[in-house]
């Protein structure tokens, strides 16, 4: 396995810039793992797709105002993306400046906020926001929607309710489970009405999971760690729906990874922890036998994951069909539906 299998060629023109018109609206292409067929759809198709008994598992993470910019105390200019929340003061964040920061530098951020460097623990830097008011809503005041970086704009008033799924609650994610971002309350109806059983997990989406991979052997990168939470109510359902013949869909790779996580052991147990969970071609899934999810960068994890999920020949089969229909791409792009091969 070599990095350069995960490649692939895609015009810049296909990658959404912007969501669409409505959050259904998106198309949908239809990947069966086993058998490597691609069926065109739309979204909104999805109930039809679907089947009486079925589980859809959605992740309910929120995504906060992550992004700040300011300057050094020195005055050279920074920006800083919040990674995780620790606690009413301090925070761990990757820092974008012109030189490496030490503990105890002073960041002036917007307008009235200021940032003590702590220390630093491997990529991210600990910081402090002294007499803030909570770092919640310093950042609900102060910061700004951590659009990504394929996102070539900055983010405008409509990103604050299009980066976020409808059913999203629980604050701590710098990055959309953006699978979730296409449904809408009549859809999610639809598939109830189907006979869809819906339920929830969270897993905060971390920024490293824009971080490219920069090693030739995928088996030498170190995977990023997130934090998720499975509500016993979850894990009930998906056991229930087995027992009567229903399928597992994951809304999303976030769903996924923490599926899988928490069955890594044997039986999937509730509970929350921290996962790296790093899946790639030959990974045993125990959980989920279809999974809803974007279009993935070139060389990424995500994409590792899909391969590993619908195998490897017949995801390139389907990006290529992607391409050539006119498939708009990542964050704010079309949907896939993927059965898992040999399910």
């Amino acid at each position: 396995m070599k990095l350069s299998d995960f490649d692939y060629d895609l015009p810049q023109e296909l990658i959404a810039q912007f969501p669409a018109a409505e959050r259904s609206a998106s198309r949908l292409l239809h990947l069966d793992g086993s058998s490597g067929a691609i069926q065109d759809h739309g979204f909104r198709d999805l109930p039809g797709l679907a089947s009486a008994g079925d589980v859809l598992v959605m992740n309910d993470t929120r995504v906060i105002k992550a992004r700040l910019t300011g300057r050094k105390a020195s005055g050279g200019r920074v920006e800083v993306l919040v990674e995780r929340v620790l606690d009413d003061e301090r925070v761990l964040a990757q820092v974008r400046a012109s030189k490496s920061l030490r503990a105890g530098t002073r960041l002036l951020l917007g307008r009235d906020t200021v940032a003590e460097v702590l220390g630093r623990q491997g990529e991210f830097f600990e910081l402090r926001f002294p007499d803030c008011g909570g770092v919640p809503a310093l950042l609900e005041r102060a910061g700004s929607v951590p659009l990504p970086p394929y996102i070539r704009r900055q983010p405008d008033g409509g990103d604050a309710e299009r980066y976020q799924t409808i059913y999203a609650r629980e604050p701590g994610a710098v990055a959309a489970p953006t699978a979730g971002l296409h449904f809408d309350d009549e859809l999610l109806a639809a598939l109830v009405a189907r006979g869809v059983t819906l339920v929830r997990l969270t897993l905060h989406v971390g920024a490293g999971t824009f971080q490219p991979v920069r090693v030739t052997d995928p088996a030498e990168h170190h995977m990023h760690s997130e934090w998720y939470s499975l509500p016993r109510q979850t894990v009930d359902a998906i056991r229930a729906a087995r027992a009567a013949g229903g399928r597992v869909i994951a809304v999303g790779t976030t769903s996924l990874r923490a599926l899988e996580a928490a069955a890594a052991a044997g039986e999937m147990r509730a509970g929350s922890a921290e996962t790296r969970l790093f899946i790639v071609p030959g990974h045993r899934f125990r959980v989920v036998d279809r999974l809803i999810t974007n279009f993935h960068l070139p060389r990424s994890t995500l994409l590792m994951l899909v391969c590993a999920f619908a195998g490897t020949e017949n995801i390139r089969c389907a990006y290529r069909h992607a391409v050539g229909r006119r498939y708009r791409f990542f964050s704010y792009g079309d949907a896939m539906l993927i059965e898992r091969q040999g399910a």
